[in-house]
């Protein structure tokens, strides 16, 4: 029964990652960011990244957390978007001359975001598969 949570509620989050990723950086704040060349497979990989994200989620919900509700689901995707968007950021911030504070603080609020709207959904799922 877990496999099968595991396995829809991720899928299904890592497909609202991409969408809510979508939303946030390439549509309310594209002139923000820099956007990614254009190539064959840039969306296919962003997609697989998302993809991976929501099963990690999932599988933290699903397997160790036992997390089926909308509101716990936001609120341990918050804390797990914090995490994220600071690690990333700081590593940004080191290896990227044009990042910027302003920049960074930006991306973590909307890892913040992407991540509590993502964990919800997966546990929302998580709870109604039971």
């Amino acid at each position: 029964m877990k496999t099968k949570n595991f396995l829809i509620s991720g899928i299904v989050g890592g497909i609202v990652n991409f969408l809510l990723g979508w939303l946030f950086y390439g549509l309310l704040f594209v002139d923000s960011f820099p956007q990614p060349e254009e190539s064959s497979n840039t969306l296919i990989m962003i997609f697989l990244g998302c993809l991976t994200f929501g099963l990690f989620l999932a599988y933290i919900f699903t397997h160790w957390a036992q997390i089926t509700t909308a509101s716990t689901g936001a609120k341990a995707g918050a804390i797990i978007g914090i995490f994220m968007g600071f690690y990333f950021n700081f590593f940004n911030m080191a290896m990227n001359t044009e990042a910027t504070y302003q920049l960074f603080a930006l991306d973590l609020g909307i890892s913040i975001i992407m991540t509590a709207i993502t964990g919800a959904i997966i546990a929302l799922i998580n709870g109604k598969l039971k």
